[in-house]
């Protein structure tokens, strides 16, 4: 089975990578397909067409996008919003060109509601207003959902979608402007750390409610959910609901969260806040009964996964101090 990768040196696509060429070890008969950005634009749709009708992929999963924290999805919502529709079409567009029947997606949590109800559920998704400061990138991982639902409705497809929560672990982006809550803490407490700093002020009040979930787990639920009968599939979501989150159920304050790290990292002074900086989303925990009832549940638990992300940054520590 030819199957293309596309985001394969990004976080989740590097973790789904690894775990395919674990299986062709094995001796299952894989053509593991990678561009990178430079070799393949996914932004340019004359590129992505000549690609998939040159190599004629049986299965697509697309793991890339246009990804940063709250500070990036609010400075820069034009280049969110268009890059992440433009991946989008492309990719789904071009690989039903070439007669690709079997996809996967993946999404992200913020695609539901800022007050939707807590845990929220597939049935969440356009029922309310979005978070303001990551609109934009909602609205593009929306349509990819619906894109994948019209094809499959229109041409009989069978292309699926995966939901992750806020997700984390080794080669996540730490970059100090540019990247998500838990690795801007981890890239902070550290450096606090290090340099004997008596004081760490986090972003916002702190009692936002945030659900962590590890790359490792969110690979191994890719693949499950791609693995699955489509009899199976059918049978646990509807033709335009069809999406499926990927979670562990429980959540933490982004207080709590900052205390972990500090912990791990050997922060010992004091943790203040700045209410003036925004919280986002009040809470973000997702119904992942959906999953569960497939089969699925995430294996990694936060403060192990955190202890374990903090030692790959101090390992690759010339690559993401930059």
């Amino acid at each position: 089975m030819k199957l293309y990768i596309a985001g394969h040196r990004g976080m989740v696509g590097s973790a789904i990578l690894r775990r395919l060429k674990a299986r062709r070890d094995t001796g299952e008969p894989l053509d593991l397909v990678t561009r990178s950005h430079a070799e393949l634009d996914l932004c340019d749709q004359t590129a992505v067409a000549r690609f998939m009708d040159e190599i004629r992929p049986d299965v697509v999963i697309l793991a890339a996008a246009k990804v940063g924290g709250i500070h990036a999805n609010d400075t820069y919502p034009a280049d969110f919003i268009r890059d992440n529709l433009m991946i989008a079409c492309n990719v789904i567009h071009e690989a039903h060109a070439a007669g690709v029947t079997r996809l996967l997606q993946l999404g992200s949590s913020c695609i539901y509601p800022r007050a939707a109800p807590q845990p929220m559920a597939e049935d969440a998704l356009l029922t309310g207003p979005l978070e303001p400061t990551n609109e934009p990138y909602a609205i593009a991982k929306i349509a990819g959902i619906k894109l994948c639902e019209s094809y499959n409705r229109q041409y009989g497809t069978d292309y699926r979608s995966v939901m992750p929560t806020n997700l984390y672990g080794p080669g996540d982006n730490f970059h100090p402007e540019n990247s998500h809550v838990l690795p801007a803490l981890i890239r902070r407490f550290d450096a606090a750390a290090r340099s004997g700093e008596d004081c760490v002020t986090i972003w916002g009040s702190g009692t936002p409610r945030r659900e962590f979930l590890h790359v490792d787990d969110m690979a191994d639920a890719s693949l499950f959910v791609l693995d699955l009968e489509k009899s199976v599939y059918d049978a646990n979501t509807e033709p335009m609901l069809s999406h499926i989150n990927v979670g562990t159920g429980t959540d933490i304050s982004v207080r709590e969260l900052a205390e972990l790290v500090a912990g791990v990292t050997g922060f010992q002074g004091r943790i203040e806040t700045d209410p003036t900086k925004p919280d986002g989303t009040p809470r973000k925990l997702m119904d992942t009964g959906r999953l569960a009832r497939m089969g699925w549940k995430a294996a990694i638990d936060l403060e192990r996964g955190v202890r374990e992300t903090y030692q790959w940054y101090l390992e690759n520590a010339d690559l993401v101090r930059t």
